[in-house]
């Protein structure tokens, strides 16, 4: 069988597999399906269980990335068994909605912040901390949102947050390319179903709008993002750096479709 994505043997670091609705498990199951080896780092031991039912075989570890001195213990505990990663998947995203969605101006200190250090800078200081096992050309990708300028009520502070995690993209890859040539990249998705957004308030409602907004008249699905992802996981998209590849299905050329605007001013 041809090993067009070159993927046979290599081994991934997975972050943020949740369950079978997350991006990181979709992106997992291709890499598996290709003979590539994933190792998986997940928030506590309720989710190791449900993802070690996912994977039997892989090796799962638990970090809280919040917390520095966990992330730099993961470094020691996963360097004792294995000595290198051809690439990296960071799909961690969190925030506090538990006191209802607000308007931005009214966004809480605390909670912007903390969402700040989960979903952006936690990739910073993964990648400063396993920079030693990353082989010399590996691949490191994270997941973003396909736009970062449309002002989304219901997404809340969450989007100003990407939007740093778009830009430490290239800040990475120029610090990586003093010693390396590891690459960053992002894919950045339209509206998925997966159970993070369901906890976004209105949510469904965007998500449904979308649908219509598309093109096609679909949603773009997690399989379709998670195959971006693999792409840029993969040596075929080597020529790629500090870029994020959007896959909306179209979704950004359509705001104006004539069905839509009949609609809106019925």
């Amino acid at each position: 069988m041809s090993d067009f994505m070159q993927l046979e043997g290599r081994r991934f670091l997975i972050f943020g597999v949740a369950n079978k609705k997350s991006v990181a498990y979709a992106v997992a199951k291709m890499l598996t399906g290709e003979q590539a080896e994933c190792v998986f780092v997940v928030r506590d031991e309720q989710t190791r269980q449900k993802v070690s039912g996912l994977f039997p075989t892989s090796r799962i570890f638990i970090c809280d990335v919040e917390r520095e001195e966990e992330i730099a213990a993961l470094r020691v505990e996963v360097g004792r068994e294995f000595s290198s990663f051809d690439g990296l998947l960071h799909s961690i995203a969190w925030a506090d909605y538990s006191g209802g969605m607000k308007p931005f101006h009214e966004t809480p200190k605390k909670a912007f912040l903390q969402a700040l250090d989960i979903s952006c800078f936690s990739l910073t200081e993964i990648a400063k901390y396993f920079a030693d096992l990353m082989v010399k050309n590996a691949s490191v990708v994270t997941v973003s949102i396909s736009t970062t300028r449309m002002a989304s009520e219901n997404y809340g502070y969450m989007a100003p947050i990407k939007a740093a995690l778009d830009s430490s993209l290239a800040f990475l890859a120029k610090s990586f390319s003093a010693f390396s040539e590891i690459r960053f990249n992002a894919v950045a998705p339209s509206l998925l179903k997966t159970s993070a957004s369901a906890g976004i308030p209105g949510y469904l409602d965007s998500y449904l709008y979308a649908e219509k907004i598309i093109p096609r008249g679909r949603a773009v699905s997690t399989e379709e993002a998670a195959s971006a992802a693999v792409f840029l996981l993969s040596p075929r998209s080597s020529g790629l750096n500090a870029q994020k590849i959007i896959v909306d299905a179209g979704m950004s050329i359509n705001y104006f479709d004539k069905a839509v605007i009949a609609a809106a001013l019925e």
